[in-house]
């Protein structure tokens, strides 16, 4: 491309409209344009940056895993303590609800948030444990393995906190005493359930040399591609957060509410045994 030297206000024009930078070897000396007929006034056109991350998870999913997440913990803090019992069973109510919730959306909500994905995930488990047979390697088998397992102990929890909540219930009316043993057990059992939850994100996130933590606070992962999770649904989970909030605070705080009853009657129950 050959260089040019002007004045004019239509080569100036020319120069600053075309990708709207003026090349290097451009100069301006006393409000005029001049170029250096030695340099190569080509224009490189500027890279267009691209998003490098798609969403997988949407925001209501998130919300119910920080929530529910929230709710056991503050329920197993609470569990030996008379003075919090109140909170204790609203707490235990609460991660009743939000499992419902998911139950709800799994049905009925977006294509990635189907519980018919957590079973496509746990199938291919018993095939993936004759990998040495198929003569692949471990590392071919390490995603689908650790996908498997994974959604075989959420599968597993979210099974677990029925009967934890149902114990629970009857545990706080005049119920037998295997009742309440039982809940304790459900309690350990979920524990531990989260504990192996755990360590397998965190392995993964160590063989794979991938976070595996941050989707679940972003929903976002690496790569390019079309986003799973088309909608993020945020009024959706402001709604969740909303009706969490206002349920925990109705039931741990109003007298006569459902939780206070049931935590009057456990009280009478612990008078009579003393």
């Amino acid at each position: 491309m050959p260089c040019w030297r002007g004045t004019g206000a239509f080569q100036r024009r020319q120069s600053e409209t075309a990708g709207g930078v003026i090349p290097a070897a451009a100069q301006r000396v006393s409000g005029r344009l001049i170029m250096n007929p030695e340099a190569d006034c080509t224009l490189t056109p500027q890279p267009v940056q691209e998003t490098n991350t798609r969403r997988v998870i949407d925001a209501p999913i998130r919300m119910f895993h920080c929530l529910s997440s929230l709710a056991f913990a503050g329920a197993w803090l609470t569990a030996e303590s008379e003075h919090w019992r109140a909170l204790h069973i609203t707490l235990g109510y609460t991660l009743a609800g939000l499992l419902l919730f998911r139950l709800l959306y799994g049905l009925l909500g977006p294509r990635q948030a189907r519980l018919s994905n957590w079973l496509k995930r746990v199938a291919p488990l018993s095939g993936l444990l004759f990998w040495r047979e198929r003569q692949q390697g471990l590392t071919q088998c390490l995603k689908p393995l650790q996908q498997g397992l994974m959604a075989l102990l959420v599968v597993l929890l979210w099974l677990n906190i029925i009967p934890l909540t149902l114990s629970g219930y009857f545990s706080n009316l005049d119920g037998p005493e295997w009742i309440a043993e039982s809940h304790e057990l459900m309690a350990n059992l979920m524990l531990a359930l989260i504990a192996l939850h755990l360590g397998l994100v965190l392995l993964g996130s160590l063989l794979r040399r991938q976070n595996l933590i941050r989707p679940m606070l972003t929903g976002r992962v690496p790569g390019r591609g079309p986003d799973l999770a088309k909608h993020n649904h945020a009024w959706l989970a402001m709604l969740i957060l909303i009706a969490a909030v206002c349920f925990v605070t109705y039931s741990w705080q109003s007298p006569g509410s459902l939780i206070d009853q049931q935590y009057t009657s456990s009280e009478r129950q612990h008078d009579e045994y003393d």
